[in-house]
């Protein structure tokens, strides 16, 4: 049985494309796909572990706690009055949702490559589906800072949060759109050049330490050398962390400028790393 040619398709898949295209209807189609991924990356992640989800908690807490000894202890690193513990639990938290997109979605084309080969779907929805999945392990973590932060309220402590916390969703859509458009890049060149995935692995961890994940911006402009204070100081991610713990913890810098700066950035990378992405999923499959 043939098609009648009068009638117009249901839906029609083409190669050719818009250099931005971010098709909302389609991905609106294929949202219980959307949601299956969301699921398996949630319950694989820690499937055949032995202490399973315990992770989400242990990972931010000892992690929190290397750093109080080394940089606060050691180091003596000041925390503005904020009891260490809880400043570092800021960070972290922020930093890990972060670093999971951007590390789960660099890898997109090479982890997925049998299931792209054999079936159409909008292949922006994997890397979507992380970022939304991680979701639900920034949101523990969460709960793990706010645990603390009664704690030392508890203990006497003058905590409070601050007005900015009304900004809370755009800081998440902004952390999201900058491990996205990172992320897509990434996974574009490392169709070609697998040896990149160690090279990402290392480079986040040293992110990390040019972030101001573990001190206050005003540590390392006080305390680094002026070009690499400004490295810091104009580091994306460093104003996103410095604006969680702003939110949070009432201490820190925050600065209007360095808001929209941070956003503007997101956007672009996001807009940049669609691109790619789009034009590399074209072809992948011939060097993968």
């Amino acid at each position: 049985m043939t098609p009648n040619p009068k009638e117009p398709w249901l839906y029609e898949i083409s190669a050719k494309r818009k250099l931005i295209d971010l098709n909302f209807k389609e991905i609106w189609r294929y949202r219980d796909l959307l949601i299956l991924f969301v699921k398996r990356d949630i319950t694989t992640v820690y499937k055949q572990t032995i202490l399973g989800p315990l992770w989400f908690f242990i990972q931010p807490l000892f992690t929190s706690i290397i750093f109080t000894l080394v940089f606060n202890n050691l180091g003596n690193i000041q925390t503005g009055g904020i009891p260490p513990m809880l400043f570092n639990l800021a960070g972290i938290t922020a930093w890990n949702y972060f670093r999971e997109c951007l590390n789960n979605t660099s890898n997109t084309f090479s982890r997925n490559q049998n299931l792209f080969g054999k079936v159409y779907f909008p292949r922006v929805i994997t890397p979507l589906s992380i970022t939304v999945s991680n979701l639900m392990k920034f949101g523990i973590q969460l709960l793990i800072f706010f645990f603390f932060f009664a704690y030392y309220s508890y203990q006497g402590f003058e905590l409070s949060v601050n007005l900015n916390l009304l900004l809370f969703p755009v800081y998440i859509a902004i952390m999201a759109m900058f491990a996205l458009g990172l992320g897509m890049v990434f996974s574009a060149l490392t169709t070609k050049y697998r040896d990149l995935n160690v090279f990402i692995g290392f480079a986040t961890n040293l992110l990390m330490y040019i972030s101001a994940v573990p001190y206050p911006v005003s540590e390392a402009v006080d305390k680094l050398p002026p070009s690499l204070a400004n490295l810091v100081t104009y580091n994306p991610m460093t104003q996103i962390i410095e604006g969680f713990r702003y939110m949070l913890l009432d201490t820190g810098t925050f600065t209007w400028s360095g808001f929209f700066y941070t956003l503007f950035v997101s956007v672009v990378l996001f807009l940049i790393g669609l691109v790619i992405f789009n034009r590399t999923e074209k072809s992948f499959i011939d060097t993968v």
